[in-house]
């Protein structure tokens, strides 16, 4: 059985090892320039923009502030000040 595995296994993973080896000279080679040439095909567009009008502002929205300084904080220093 060991050895019918073996050979199952050899089998196998052989084609795998040659798989991993490249050619001596192959390698990827590319030219400095691509040239598209379009001469003969017509090539036509549309301009594809979204629908509705845009809404532009020059100035921002002004909202209130968020931070809201308690009434009781000034006395508070002036008390921790005095304590010191």
């Amino acid at each position: 059985m060991k050895r019918i595995i073996l050979v199952v296994s050899i089998f196998a993973l052989a084609p795998l090892a040659s798989a991993q080896q490249a050619p001596a000279g192959a390698g990827v080679s590319y030219k400095s320039k691509t040239v598209y040439d379009f001469d003969d095909d017509v090539v036509e567009g549309d301009l594809v923009r979204p629908e509705g009008e845009l809404v532009g502002s020059k100035t921002g929205t002004k909202h209130s502030t968020l931070i809201k300084i308690r009434d009781t904080f000034v006395p508070e220093m002036l008390k921790s000040a005095e304590d010191i």
